[in-house]
């Protein structure tokens, strides 16, 4: 119940109106049920003679109102079965009972209306703040997650709150007022019976809540095992290639086999606990009625109770319409157990703590920030770096000055830190120690969007999106003209291959941009680069896994990208950067090298090896 009552808060806040009017219609239902019930006593009494009482008149503003309220009922129904005959009355009183009837459907109706808005609306709120918090995590946050899970959390467990705690608001709001409205009622008929009562309903409390809680851990262990037959689906779709190469389909099945009857096992355990719900409480309901039957019926034959045998039964009638609400809310308390286990999954992404903030006082890139030609565009001051949970120091004690307009290169075996180094200017992760700098201000200092709106970025593997040329040219300048993107793409050695597609720029590039070659990808991204005009371009290993044609057609590109910008190029084909201003050398996380490419040959060190392994 607190993980509800949280989640309704965080959620429900902006549709407190319709839930309110919910609430109030819920309450007219209640009250108009009680009523209807409460119809059947009198047409009992006065009808069928079960009770023929001498019944007079009483003025309205009697001080019992109740009393005075029942009593002149009997005495106009007395009074049309004397005139106009007792057929005449029963016709009369139906027809009461009819409209009382519509007045309780319609008050249920809308009381379901006004749910139906904050349902929906909870869901999509949920979807979308998920997939902000996302967006807004570091890239080292899912460095430690299996994307395949995350989308699992997104799409089954948003799904699983949808099915089991949303579509159960309308019975969580609707039977704890009509179980409150009842036992007013039957507190009003006789408290000693409902004393009595008020001992059997935590017994059955109790025995629900024990098997409620059970249900939650395990719809928790059936969730995470979704999640990693998702992964394993993921994996295997993003690794297809390998798993044939390596004949490997069998392994695969079998780990796959193994996932999807782990998670049949855990699921029947889950809905067989769910089943449980209804059969347990009509079981638990049905003892309740009997022990209250045979408690107030024996009070009533000895002639020690203070209701009359006509009243004991609308007593009974209101205890056993409590059962009804009763049981069908053990078993929505079941539901939100389970939506609550999916939701725990949720909260896992929307509590998760983003260290990339932005500065309470932050300061700006201006052109004060950059008056200095003599400051250096970016500048590694004493960097060290550890990713978080892991004790390995990935760079040590990094000192390197870019001047602006510059091309420095990184060169160094797999694993030195080249683009750990790289991924530290745009605050892709924060320093463990020392400072970086951008145009001589700690990127810790500045607004991310700031920082990144000065970077352009070109990366070994193109991401391009399922959207048009055009759209993925101008992605992150929704105001860029068509020229803009044209010009952006003649630049890039784009324009002519776009232009031979069936739409041009309006052409879809599908999934990833598979519909294009490696290096028609890599010209689109060098396009993008392009249209937002960086002071300074990141390019890792952007021509490395390009064919000799592809690549010329590529560099060129990069070339006039290049032009009068400060560029951070790492490199693995050391044959595109022998023009560099500068070239670093990594191992092991430390520059143990620096100079140009003749100086570093020259050096006859680790640079000159790397080369003379190229060339070979």
């Amino acid at each position: 119940m607190k993980d509800f009552i949280r989640f309704l808060r965080r959620f429900a806040r902006p549709y407190t109106g319709t839930l309110s009017l919910s609430i109030i219609f819920n309450l007219l239902n209640g009250v108009m049920t009680v009523f209807s019930f409460a119809f059947i006593i009198p047409i009992l009494q006065v009808i069928f003679g079960l009770e023929r009482g001498d019944y007079r008149f009483k003025p309205w503003n009697s001080p019992d109102i109740i009393d005075t309220v029942t009593n002149n009922f009997y005495y106009f129904t007395g009074h049309v079965i004397e005139t106009q005959g007792a057929s005449k009355a029963l016709a009369l009183l139906g027809a009461i009972f009819i409209v009382m009837t519509l007045a309780k459907v319609l008050t249920g109706y809308f009381s379901e209306y006004f749910t139906i808005p904050m349902r929906n609306g909870v869901v999509r709120d949920i979807r979308n703040t998920m997939y902000a918090k996302i967006l807004s995590l570091p890239i080292g946050y899912f460095s430690g997650e299996r994307k395949g899970d995350i989308m699992a959390r997104m799409s089954g467990d948003v799904t699983e709150v949808e099915a089991s705690v949303m579509s159960s608001l309308y019975a969580l709001f609707r039977y704890p007022i009509l179980i409150i409205i009842y036992l007013a009622t039957m507190i009003a008929v006789s408290w000693k019976l409902t004393l009595f009562v008020f001992v059997l309903l935590p017994i059955m409390g109790w025995v629900m809540g024990t098997v409620g809680k059970k249900l939650k851990a395990q719809s928790l262990r059936t969730m995470q095992i979704g999640g990693q037959i998702l992964s394993t689906i993921e994996e295997s779709l993003g690794g297809l290639r390998i798993i044939k190469a390596f004949n490997a389909e069998r392994q695969m099945d079998a780990r796959f086999r193994a996932e999807t009857q782990s998670y049949v096992k855990s699921a029947n355990a889950m809905l067989r606990r769910q089943a449980l719900a209804h059969p347990m409480s009509e079981f638990l309901g049905t003892i309740a009625v009997m022990v209250v039957l045979w408690f107030g019926g024996s009070l009533i034959l000895s002639g020690s109770s203070a209701i009359d045998g006509a009243t004991f039964i609308f007593y009974m009638t209101i205890f056993y319409s409590i059962i009804n609400p009763a049981k069908d809310l053990s078993k929505t308390g079941y539901a939100v157990s389970k939506g609550m286990a999916a939701l725990a999954r949720i909260d896992k992404i929307l509590d998760a703590e983003n260290p990339i903030k932005d500065p309470a006082q932050p300061l700006f890139l201006t052109e004060d920030s950059t008056a200095d030609s003599e400051m250096p565009a970016i500048e590694f001051k004493d960097v060290s770096f550890k990713y978080d949970g892991d004790d390995r120091t990935v760079l040590d004690r990094i000192n390197l000055k870019v001047p602006q307009g510059h091309t420095v290169a990184i060169v160094g075996q797999s694993g030195s830190g080249k683009s750990t180094l790289v991924d530290l200017i745009p605050r892709f992760y924060d320093v463990s120690e020392g400072s970086v700098k951008v145009k001589g201000r700690d990127v810790r200092d500045v607004k991310v969007a700031d920082l990144r709106g000065l970077m352009g970025n070109v990366n070994q593997e193109a991401i391009l999106f399922n959207d048009t040329f055009r759209n993925n040219i101008a992605f992150g300048n929704e105001h860029a003209t068509q020229e803009e993107v044209e010009r952006a793409a003649r630049i890039a050695n784009a324009h002519d291959f776009i232009m031979a597609t069936p739409d041009g720029y309006d052409t879809m590039l599908g999934d990833r941009g598979c519909r294009l070659s490696g290096g028609e990808r890599q010209r689109i991204s060098i396009a993008r680069s392009i249209l937002k005009n960086p002071d300074i371009l990141i390019l890792d290993e952007a021509t490395s896994a390009l064919d000799n044609e592809s690549e010329r057609l590529v560099q060129e590109a990069l070339d006039r990208l290049m032009t009068d910008r400060t560029t951070i190029v790492i490199a693995h084909r050391l044959s595109t950067i022998v023009n560099a201003d500068m070239i670093c050398v990594m191992k092991d996380g430390r520059i143990i090298e620096t100079g140009t490419h003749a100086q570093l040959l020259a050096l006859d060190g680790h640079y000159a090896r790397l080369h003379s392994l190229s060339n070979a």
